[in-house]
């Protein structure tokens, strides 16, 4: 798919009115547990005034829903879809927040479900910079680092795509998104601490396996969830993990996890789909 201006405006006029409550207005803002350097905090929207997401505990259920899809669902029930472009995630219930690139139609959708409170693009059509989420809803917190995009011509495309991070019950959750290049201390700073990690795996439409190895050890998060799968690009990229890592197949697509049961040894944890599936590539 070609982006262009027309895609641009099209684009903006499906998700605006949903966008605009995540940075239209200011607000107090939360400590964020997550970031390496609290100052690069930037403002944000509590949807709900009794809003706290770092000091609640419990489970945080997260489930494979299919290609970059996963579905984060919260202690108080808020349901986030990573990824999202309408084909997975929204059973068993419609998710209240999406999060969405623009590399592949796969991983973004024009004409999002009204149903969904909270749409978040993870690129900006309205000015030039990156677009910047800062959002709380109930006890999920969800934020953005912005990266770049290759485009479809030569070169790069400044800020098109976002890693979104999501905060909830004191883990801090962190999805790559569809990453094209490698990234920098200040992309790391931005980030801060992540206990899981979802990572593409493909091996070329992204990063090369090695590269999306020595980013994910850089990260050491406590679980890996590996996700944009291609041919038998999971082993390929475990073998490149080393033996400091764990790594297990799931018999289903679900993992429940809180602060306290976050394994010792960094794990690749590979939901049953994947391990089964034989691949899935955008093209």
């Amino acid at each position: 798919m070609k982006y262009t201006s027309l895609f641009a405006a099209a684009c903006f006029a499906a998700i605006s009115l949903q966008t605009d409550q995540s940075f239209a207005q200011d607000a107090d803002e939360p400590v964020s547990q997550c970031l390496a350097i609290a100052q690069t905090m930037p403002k944000v929207i509590f949807a709900s005034l009794d809003a706290n997401p770092l000091d609640l505990k419990g489970d945080v259920t997260i489930t494979y829903a299919g290609h970059s899809t996963y579905r984060i669902e919260s202690p108080q029930g808020v349901v986030a879809a990573t990824d999202f472009s309408g084909i997975y995630g929204t059973e068993p219930t419609m998710p209240r927040i999406v999060t969405m690139n623009r590399a592949h139609s796969s991983h973004h959708t024009l004409s999002p479900d009204p149903a969904i409170e909270y749409v978040l693009a993870g690129w900006n059509d309205m000015s030039t910079g990156p677009i910047d989420h800062d959002l709380v809803v109930d006890d999920v917190y969800v934020r953005n680092v912005a990266t770049d995009i290759r485009s479809f011509g030569d070169g790069m495309i400044a800020d098109g795509n976002s890693i979104f991070i999501f905060e909830t019950a004191g883990l801090c959750i962190g999805h790559l998104g569809h990453l094209h290049h490698a990234l920098t201390d200040d992309h790391f700073a931005q980030i801060g601490r992540l206990d899981i990690l979802m990572v593409p795996v493909d091996g070329g439409l992204t990063l090369s396996h090695q590269a999306m190895a020595d980013l994910t050890r850089r990260l050491r998060s406590s679980i890996v969830l590996p996700m944009h799968l291609r041919g038998n690009s999971i082993s390929s990229f475990i073998s490149r993990m080393g033996q400091d890592w764990d790594s297990i197949f799931l018999k289903g697509n679900t993992i429940t996890v809180s602060v306290n049961s976050l394994p010792k040894q960094p794990t690749i944890m590979v939901p049953r789909s994947l391990g089964r599936s034989g691949g899935f590539s955008d093209f």
